[in-house]
């Protein structure tokens, strides 16, 4: 996809400090996009502007920086925005009866009040051009939860409610609406769950003290937390995006790392049931 009557197409993407999203950003950059890779500390900022980028601060949980990074954008890009991928996201582990309501405060203001946010101030933009592409970064915990990790699996199901639902009410205006499922990717997720965990989960008080003591704290504090299975580099989750932003026809949602084309499967062929014991034992 190319913007009308300019060859240089136009991204804005979140959650570029690491990972997936700086990842894209150095991939579509080298495929002549003007990538505008913003991140939520100042200093990561600070850091792509070295790397020759424009960077403004977005914070999901900040209406105000969202405000001015879609300022800071337009003005980088002549008012034109051929597409966004909404990306940043945090986890907070534990079990659900172990997180407090403030604590799932947090994680949707970020994980999914956020992206609406953004994307709605963005969407006047898009309809006046009419084109553009709105990209989600969901999970494979988007349409598969996994135990304790209850807060992310819920972030993510509502976010492809309203992604597949943004989908029906755009299909008119040349607008495409896109997720991408990615299964487990090297990012910083893990390592940067830890201080969520610490901050919320009353773990020493909790009937799963012993999976926590025994499993999940020392994952948390590992070094170089071991590989799961088939995970795979944050270039994968980039080979989607890049389909989904150039393809004529983009697919509505984009799978990564074979766990999560097996998870889809699954879902498609066993009972509910068979399928709870079988993701119970992730625990």
């Amino acid at each position: 996809m190319k913007a009308k009557n300019d060859k240089t197409r136009t991204v804005l993407i979140t959650g570029c400090s690491s990972g997936i999203g700086y990842d894209a950003a150095h991939r579509l950059r080298n495929r002549d996009w003007h990538v505008v890779a913003s991140c939520r500390q100042e200093a990561d900022c600070e850091r792509l502007r070295e790397e020759g980028f424009t960077s403004p601060r977005l914070d999901y949980a900040d209406e105000s920086s969202i405000e001015s990074t879609v300022a800071a954008t337009l003005a980088a890009t002549n008012g034109r925005l051929d597409a966004l991928f909404n990306n940043g996201a945090f986890a907070i582990p534990g079990a659900i009866e172990d997180v407090p309501r403030q604590a799932m405060r947090e994680i949707f203001e970020t994980n999914f009040f956020g992206y609406h946010d953004l994307t709605c101030r963005i969407l006047p933009t898009m309809r006046r051009q009419g084109f553009g592409r709105i990209v989600n970064c969901s999970s494979i915990l988007g349409f598969i939860t996994l135990p304790l990790r209850g807060p992310y699996n819920a972030t993510k199901f509502a976010l492809e409610g309203l992604t597949d639902t943004l989908r029906l009410e755009l299909r008119q205006t040349g607008i495409h609406v896109v997720l991408i499922e990615p299964g487990p990717i090297t990012t910083r997720i893990r390592e940067n769950s830890r201080p969520h965990f610490e901050k919320w989960v009353n773990w020493k008080q909790s009937p799963y003290l012993d999976h926590y003591r025994e499993k999940l704290i020392p994952h948390l504090s590992a070094t170089q937390p071991p590989k799961v299975p088939f995970e795979l580099p944050p270039e994968a989750v980039t080979r989607k995006l890049i389909h989904a932003l150039e393809s004529p026809h983009p697919k509505p949602r984009y799978l990564v790392t074979t766990p999560t084309y097996i998870a889809a499967i699954l879902k498609r062929v066993l009972p509910a049931t068979a399928v709870n014991r079988l993701f119970a034992r992730a625990v």
